[in-house]
């Protein structure tokens, strides 16, 4: 399969709240605790990458054009959560979507997928915190005033992950990409403006503990569902 040819789009600079913070110290930051993580992800990853390439035909690895840091587009990885081609029919995945893997059902759930992009932090094209990064297709959209989510590098996470964790379901199960783009974007793309005019330490710092605790949450909710499930079963 040839390799995609990354869309080079207008380069934009615009003013930042903490500019030394957002270039270097944050810099610093992501690539020291990227670092230090790689070894204790790998625990995780490596039986992951194994689980994913048993449990369905295809790559381990998802490798997709978004846009970046200074609209600059980058490859995002991810373990592949569904099938070969998936992205093909729409990048906005409904609840219940047969096109998700087993394996990808878990990972997804507890953004168990999203650990391969420790490399895209070393690599210097994300952040642990900051705008996530979007389809190109709405990144060429962005208005004026939404141009300076591509001000600060994309991250793992951030306010509007956080808000909309659990956002398959509340897509739903019917016309989840005009759902999506009708009520979910036009928000995220605020919450988004909003971090770029005031980022900072303390903001990211509470961003990065407060995604802990929701994942860990989500984590909770899915052990006390597979009991009850089990539960269910045995008196079933």
């Amino acid at each position: 399969m040839a390799r995609q040819t990354l869309q080079e789009l207008p380069r934009w600079d615009g003013p930042l709240p903490h500019p030394f913070y957002s270039h270097v110290i944050k810099r610093v930051l992501d690539f020291t605790l990227a670092l230090i993580l790689l070894i204790p992800a790998s625990v995780i990853m490596l039986p992951l990458a194994l689980w994913v390439r048993l449990d369905s035909p295809g790559p381990v690895l998802y490798r997709a054009p978004r846009g970046g840091y200074h609209n600059k587009t980058f490859m995002i990885m991810k373990f592949r959560s569904m099938v070969v081609d998936a992205d093909k029919s729409g990048g906005t995945t409904a609840l219940g979507a047969p096109r998700v893997t087993r394996a990808g059902r878990v990972m997804r759930r507890l953004k168990l997928d999203e650990l391969p992009q420790l490399f895209n932090i070393l690599k210097g094209e994300m952040s642990f915190v900051g705008p996530r990064p979007e389809l190109l297709l709405y990144t060429m959209q962005y208005t004026k005033d939404q141009e300076c989510i591509l001000w600060v590098r994309p991250g793992v996470t951030d306010r509007a992950s956080i808000v909309y964790i659990a956002q398959d379901e509340i897509l739903g199960t019917e016309n989840p990409v005009e759902r999506y783009e009708k009520y979910i974007l036009p928000d995220k793309n605020r919450l988004r403006v909003e971090y770029a005019h005031s980022q900072s330490f303390a903001l990211d710092a509470g961003l990065f503990f407060e995604t802990l605790g929701g994942v860990f949450g989500k984590a909770k909710k899915m052990g006390r569902e597979t009991r009850e499930k089990r539960k269910e079963e045995r008196h079933g």
